[in-house]
């Protein structure tokens, strides 16, 4: 069983879909002993990470997820905002701490070229920076659905799988272990996005 977290902010019924297109049973839930039963989770999100972390506080997870993650070792995937909130800080509207899973600082899109418009929406390249379980089967600069304003700058350039370009290399995709993060949407991804979804949740 697939249990996407519900924390009040995300697309949950398009991640669920997805899942479910793939052959797995998904849920959605916010209980602490869903997520133990679970087999593996994901952490999907939109909108900003202090009302992500906020809402996190406020259901009681945070402590108890980072046990069943960070000790417990249960593979988790974090889609877009699900990633940023993995990462130790950001500096998103102030400076607000993050779950801490990650070596990484989640600070604006700023891109090189003028003529890139913030916030970066729709299809763009994935370079695969290093070989992971999550790309098997994917090609090269396969194109994913990203929007965002903000990303993760990985401390540990180790953690980075997956890099774009968008005036200048940001991260979108990360690893450390059984903790996934990708910046673009695989569940708004058609083809390549639910290969690696299917990854997630049958190989890695």
């Amino acid at each position: 069983m697939i249990v996407v977290i519900d924390y009040g902010l995300g697309n949950i019924h398009s991640v669920i879909g997805a899942v479910e297109k793939l052959g797995h049973k998904a849920i959605s839930s916010s209980r602490i002993e869903d997520m133990e039963k679970a087999d593996k989770l994901i952490l999907p999100g939109v909108g900003a990470f202090s009302d992500g972390m906020a809402n996190l506080k406020k259901l009681g997870l945070i402590e108890p997820l980072t046990k069943i993650v960070v000790e417990g070792k249960k593979p988790i995937l974090g889609i877009c905002l699900g990633c940023q909130l993995m990462c130790k800080e950001s500096f998103e509207f102030g400076h607000h701490q993050g779950l801490g899973w990650i070596d990484a600082s989640v600070i604006k899109l700023e891109p090189n070229k003028k003529d890139l418009r913030i916030p970066h929406v729709g299809w763009d390249e994935l370079k695969q920076a290093k070989q992971s379980l999550l790309f098997e089967g994917i090609p090269e600069d396969a194109l994913f659905y990203y929007t965002h304003s903000f990303h993760a700058k990985c401390h540990n350039q180790n953690l980075v799988i997956g890099e774009c370009d968008y005036g200048g290399i940001f991260t979108a995709a990360f690893q450390n272990k059984n903790i996934f993060g990708t910046q673009f949407h695989p569940e708004k991804s058609q083809m390549h996005g639910l290969e690696l979804l299917r990854n997630f949740l049958e190989k890695c």
